[in-house]
């Protein structure tokens, strides 16, 4: 069962390398602007992160199975012998060093592309004050030339 194990760990520690290089990936592909990219990049992403957490859920199955009560890879390395749980103990370290670059490389995906979309929201908003007229002389919805608003309020409108 150890062996079992120790393959689910490698399968998760390839697959969050694979995570970090697909998120350095995205970045570049945000950079250039290139939302086309990003949009298949983010699918890969999520299916990849959809694999980690079942490789996950197997790993706590087959603690489960092998060892009742126990729920963590770290209990069950105090019952092993030294060597095989100076192994797991490596490949937790890097399973955790792997983890901690894919967080910070998504944590700047997030800034950049929260970045991006406030600078659309800027430019779209400086385009709409742009078109819009800045005097109430203008055509109206129905195509007539409006009359600009009076200076002093009216309760009523119409003809007598």
């Amino acid at each position: 069962m150890l062996q079992l194990i120790q393959a689910n760990l490698s399968r998760q520690i390839r697959a969050l390398e694979l995570l970090s290089s697909l998120l350095e990936e995205e970045f570049a592909a945000l950079m250039d602007r290139r939302p086309q990219d990003v949009s298949v990049l983010e699918l890969s992403l999520q299916d990849l992160m959809r694999q980690l957490v079942a490789e996950r859920y197997q790993l706590r199955r087959f603690i489960s199975v092998d060892y009742p009560g126990l729920e963590r890879l770290r209990d069950i390395m105090a019952k092993l012998p030294v060597e095989m749980a100076a192994k797991l103990s490596a490949d937790l370290a890097e399973m955790d060093k792997a983890e901690q670059l894919c967080a910070m490389q998504a944590d700047k995906n997030r800034q950049l592309a929260l970045g991006l979309f406030d600078q659309s929201m800027q430019l779209l908003t400086h385009l709409h004050s742009a078109i819009q007229p800045k005097r109430g002389d203008a055509y109206g919805k129905r195509g007539r030339y409006t009359k600009p608003p009076q200076a002093n309020a009216s309760f009523f409108s119409g003809r007598l």
